[in-house]
């Protein structure tokens, strides 16, 4: 049994907890799980085949006996480009020695059991709240884990959610938010990747009614309905223990989950 907390940040019930909470835990699997789903989302990328060969340059003919190396070079005159080394690696305007190639193998799979085990670990690593404090999350002595109503799923402002993790005792933990937002310099920021914010808490719900939105505004914050939770949600960079908060509907769509897998397996 674990307390559940209302808007106001006060006790208002008792909820008994689903056996995933008291899986074992894995850090090995969740992050072995989490590199390998994050693999899924990168684009795979590589130079044009051509890229740096496009050129007349060519070596002499025979290549020696003409006072210069060996280097092929733009053929021509009286042009800026004539005479020039191209068409290899390490000149200017060249190829590049070894080019990213598209064809390289990046989606990595993962066995079914072994993710599911991954995935219970990291459930069970939001009710440990010495994970959830070495994670770097200002969390105090509040009690793991943490369930809330689910009269949060209406919250459509980001004023009534900054208030609600206020009174849970999340004070100093939105401060380490608010005050972690930094600018990068350099690529990063040409590439739509201007900031760069902290993990902070996240939210698990049954039906996203608002919430989600007003979410968006506090750094870090996130809000996942409860039968699209994963290990990249639950443990970022594939370190465990993330601040969450379950609804009261998301513990029970996680209890028949975890019923119906084990029942799955149990007949395989």
């Amino acid at each position: 049994m674990t307390t559940v907390l209302d808007l106001s940040g006060e006790a208002s019930g008792q909820v008994e907890l689903p056996g995933v909470f008291s899986s074992q835990l894995r850090p090995d699997l969740v992050k072995r799980a989490f590199w390998i789903l994050h693999s899924h989302g990168i684009q795979p990328y590589g130079r044009d085949p051509m890229a740096g060969e496009k050129t007349s340059a060519e070596s002499g003919h025979p290549p020696t006996g003409r006072g210069i190396s060996r280097i092929p070079r733009v053929k021509g005159e009286r042009s800026r480009r004539s005479g020039q080394a191209a068409g290899v690696a390490s000149v200017v305007g060249g190829r590049l020695p070894h080019p990213p190639r598209s064809e390289k193998s990046i989606y990595q799979k993962i066995n079914k059991k072994e993710r599911k085990v991954a995935l219970d670990s990291a459930i069970a690593f939001t009710a440990n709240a010495e994970a959830v404090a070495e994670r770097g999350h200002r969390v105090g002595a509040m009690k793991f884990p943490l369930v809330v109503t689910d009269d949060i799923e209406t919250v459509s402002k980001t004023s009534e959610l900054d208030a609600f993790l206020r009174k849970a005792g999340l004070s100093d933990e939105l401060k380490r938010l608010y005050g972690g937002i930094k600018r990068q310099s350099g690529k990063p920021r040409m590439r739509g990747r201007a900031y760069k914010e902290r993990i902070g808490p996240l939210i698990v719900v049954s039906n996203d009614r608002g919430v989600g939105k007003a979410a968006e505004a506090i750094p870090g914050a996130k809000v996942v309905p409860v039968d699209s939770v994963s290990v990249l949600n639950l443990a970022p960079a594939g370190v465990a223990g993330r601040l969450t908060f379950w609804t009261v509907s998301s513990l029970d769509m996680l209890g028949s989950r975890t019923v119906k897998d084990e029942g799955t397996e149990a007949g395989d």
